[in-house]
């Protein structure tokens, strides 16, 4: 069992396109948290002692390893993360030991799940 993990720091506005691109790629579900606030290179202006900023959302995918370059590809180009600046930055990390996963783990991995 070799499994990915990719993080994905996306605007809330594109949270679900980024969602739909990975599914297509082959990501099998998705953990959401949402609310989320993060600082730039640049950090954001403030008005009258207000900070600016954009509601952020971090997305979580438990992948197979096979897939997770796709995957991460798929999530880069919808979300423009490297063509607009600001928009968000996903990345992937390797899962040494993972529990809780049976039932899915046939779906992640892509094979059939056994009897």
């Amino acid at each position: 069992m070799t499994l990915k993990l990719i993080v994905a720091l996306v605007d809330d506005a594109r949270t679900d396109a980024v969602i739909d691109a990975a599914r297509a790629a082959g990501a099998t579900g998705a953990t959401i948290i949402t609310g989320v606030r993060g600082e730039g290179l640049m950090p954001q202006k403030t008005f009258l002692g207000l900070d600016l900023w954009a509601s952020r959302n971090v997305i979580l995918f438990v992948v197979s390893a096979a897939r997770a370059e796709d995957i991460l590809a798929s999530i880069g180009r919808e979300g423009r993360f490297d063509s607009e600046p600001g928009t968000g930055v996903a990345f992937q990390v390797d899962i040494e030991h993972a529990i809780g996963l049976r039932t899915q783990l046939p779906t992640i991995m892509g094979t059939k799940a056994q009897a």
